[in-house]
C-alpha cells in the first residue's frame, strides 16, 4: 500500500460519498472511479475517514455536552437560593400598641374651660409702689396715680371706663368739656401718661367704687378688684 497526501476539500469529498460504516478511502475512490473492488480487503493505510452518520452523531454529542451545565454552574444555582432564615433571626414584626380612649369621667366633662381674661400677664400691682402712694398729696394724687397704673396694663381695654357713670353724670371721658358739660364742679384731671380724664370732686367712698369698677371692668377678681380699691 502507498501513503498518499490529499487536501482538506477532497477529503471533504470523499468522506461524504461514504456508503456504509467503516469504508475504505481506498474503497470508495474505487467506487467512483469504477474500479474492481479487490478480493481481499488489506489495511489501508490512510487514515480511515469517519462516516457522515459518525461525524453527525459525534456533533451532537458534543452540542448536548455544552449545554449540560457543569457542577460549578449546578453549585452556584444552589447556593443563590434563599437562605431560610431560623426563627432566632427573623425579625418578629412589632406589634403596634392599641390606642385606649381615656374614660371621660364626670369631672372631666364639668370642668370648664378657661376663659379668655382680660388681665394680661402683668398686673397692676406689678407698676404699684406703695411707697410712691403714701408720697402723693391726698386721695386725689393717689386716685389718679392708680388709674394711671390701670391703664399702663390695659390700655387696649381701658376704653370700658367710659360706660362706667354715675346716676347723673359721667365719671371718664376723653376730654376735659364733656366732663364738665355732664355736672357742676367735676374738678376734671387727667389721668397720666393716658388720653383719659376723670372727675376728682367725688369724696374717698365714691372713688373707692369707681376703682373697683374700673378693676373688674379690666377682667380683676372681685378679690382683686378689693385689693386695687384699698389701696386708696
Amino acid at each position: 500500500m502507498k501513503n498518499i497526501e490529499i487536501d482538506e476539500e477532497l477529503y471533504q469529498f470523499i468522506a461524504t460519498n461514504t456508503q456504509f460504516i467503516g469504508e475504505s478511502a481506498s474503497s470508495i475512490l474505487r467506487r467512483l472511479l469504477s474500479f474492481e473492488q479487490p478480493m481481499a480487503t488489506t489495511p489501508v493505510a490512510v487514515e480511515q475517514t469517519p462516516s457522515v452518520e459518525q461525524v453527525t452523531h459525534k456533533a451532537s454529542k458534543t452540542v448536548k455536552q455544552a449545554n449540560k451545565p457543569s457542577k460549578s454552574v449546578k453549585q452556584v444555582s444552589k447556593a443563590s437560593k434563599p437562605v431560610k432564615q431560623t426563627k432566632s433571626a427573623a425579625a418578629k414584626p412589632v406589634a403596634a400598641k392599641p390606642v385606649v380612649a381615656k374614660p371621660v369621667t364626670a369631672k372631666a366633662v364639668n370642668k370648664k374651660p378657661k376663659s379668655n381674661s382680660k388681665i394680661s400677664q402683668d398686673t397692676v400691682f406689678n407698676y404699684i409702689n406703695k411707697e410712691e402712694l403714701a408720697m402723693q398729696r391726698g386721695a386725689v394724687g393717689r386716685f389718679l396715680l392708680i388709674l394711671a397704673a390701670l391703664f399702663r396694663v390695659h390700655q387696649q381695654d381701658f376704653y370700658a371706663v367710659v360706660e362706667i357713670r354715675g346716676r347723673d353724670r359721667l365719671y371718664f371721658s376723653l376730654s376735659e368739656d364733656s366732663l364738665n358739660a355732664n355736672g357742676s364742679s367735676t374738678k376734671p384731671r387727667a389721668i397720666p401718661n393716658s388720653p383719659y380724664w376723670v372727675v376728682t370732686n367725688s369724696n374717698t367712698t365714691r372713688k373707692k367704687v369707681i376703682l373697683n369698677d374700673v378693676a373688674k371692668s379690666m377682667g380683676y377678681s372681685d378679690l382683686d378688684a378689693e385689693k386695687i380699691r384699698e389701696l386708696l
